[in-house]
């Protein structure tokens, strides 16, 4: 093993097993300890070690095979040496597939004026909570990333929104690399891989920076792409993220496009060659009484779905659509705030984008990727963002 090369990189390899002929889609295997992941895939996020209104037995029958967890939130409640205690994340949720943890580097600036930022790390009070001050570095995150246990973590990093001026976004790009090169040394846990961060807001410079200085860090066995979905339009965000991921992406490693999760972004998203997406989309618009489907967006708080007896969408194989639950019975859910209605349009949600995943992958395999894009494009469903 080579003096750049992590110990995980034994655990957690990546095999690309087809490619599209006329996109830059790919399908692969992501080896993990708890388990292999298809990609492309959608992850669904379990927040506080728990994705809202769905069991973990529930998300395994729907097709997952990965959930996130987020550091920030449970460092602050339960804490990450009582996760420890309870034997780490997958025994404390009782989830037995692989598990990724974002580093809580988003919660933390999303603070504004409680953060103060210097070069050894990141001082915020957690007004959420307890309103303590605290303060990260790098070695810190890692040490709370290592204690939950998660399979992937990522580095810490400043995540800048949209619109933001160049010199902030370069700023962050040499915050967020000098803290790659810190979280590298300072993770030793060989059973977890440490994905680095490509920042560099809308403009591909500073974004192919970034990616020099994590490649020049060492061995990441993957990459975390964040900074997109901040603001800006679908158009906006593929400017940049399009030939940073189909040209510049190092070719064998898989590439997360962090926090995205409207359909349509996934499907051009895996068009340009990303690999991973999640995203709290799903059910957070659930609790709000919206679906996907293949008409598009649908808001069960409309009144033409009182009378309407079909399911939230005919062409959907998920639980709630094939065991009888009406667009009636949904509308009267969502009007009454009763929370079995979020839970119902959250199955549905999570699956529709683990569907539309395996349905990708299907066609990159197939090598008919590019015609799988243009008949999306064609379809009211693809009006989602």
């Amino acid at each position: 093993m080579s003096e750049s090369q992590t110990p995980e990189s034994r655990w957690f390899t990546y095999d690309i097993v087809a490619e599209d002929p006329t996109t830059h889609a790919r399908a692969g295997v992501l080896h993990t300890p708890h388990g292999d992941i298809p990609t492309p895939i959608f992850m669904p996020v379990g927040t506080k070690a728990t994705v809202k209104g769905i069991l973990p037995s529930q998300l395994e029958r729907l097709g997952a095979k990965i959930i996130l967890a987020n550091t920030y939130h449970l460092a602050n409640r339960p804490g990450e040496d009582l996760v420890a205690e309870m034997g780490g994340l997958h025994e404390f949720m009782r989830w037995r597939g692989p598990i990724l943890t974002d580093s809580g580097g988003f919660q933390v600036f999303s603070h504004g004026e409680f953060t103060r930022l210097t070069n050894d790390g990141v001082e915020f009070r957690t007004v959420d909570y307890d309103g303590q001050h605290v303060f990260w570095t790098p070695e810190k995150n890692m040490e709370i990333a290592q204690k939950l246990g998660a399979d992937i973590v990522m580095q810490l990093d400043q995540c800048p929104g949209y619109p933001s001026p160049r010199p902030f976004v370069e700023r962050a790009v040499e915050l967020s690399s000098m803290w790659a090169e810190r979280c590298f040394r300072a993770h030793t846990r060989t059973d977890q891989a440490l994905f680095g961060i490509v920042q560099g807001g809308m403009d591909l410079d500073l974004r192919l920076r970034s990616l020099r200085h994590l490649e020049e860090c060492g061995d990441f066995p993957g990459y975390g792409i964040g900074g997109y979905s901040v603001g800006e339009d679908h158009e906006t965000m593929f400017e940049s993220l399009a030939p940073l991921a189909s040209e510049y992406m190092p070719k064998g490693k898989p590439r997360y496009l962090m926090g995205v999760g409207n359909p349509t972004t996934l499907v051009h998203g895996v068009e340009c060659g990303i690999d991973m997406f999640d995203c709290v989309l799903p059910t957070r618009t659930a609790r709000m009484g919206s679906a996907f489907s293949s008409e598009g967006r649908l808001n069960f708080r409309n009144a033409r779905f009182t009378h309407d007896h079909g399911p939230i969408d005919p062409d959907c194989t998920c639980p709630v659509c094939t065991g009888g639950y009406t667009r009636a019975y949904i509308h009267h859910l969502v009007k009454q705030k009763e929370m079995v209605g979020s839970i119902l349009l959250s199955l549905h949600n999570v699956y529709y984008l683990l569907e539309l995943m395996r349905r990708a992958r299907q066609a990159i395999v197939e090598h008919r990727y590019g015609q799988f894009v243009s008949e999306w494009d064609q379809l009211p469903a693809a009006k989602d963002w």
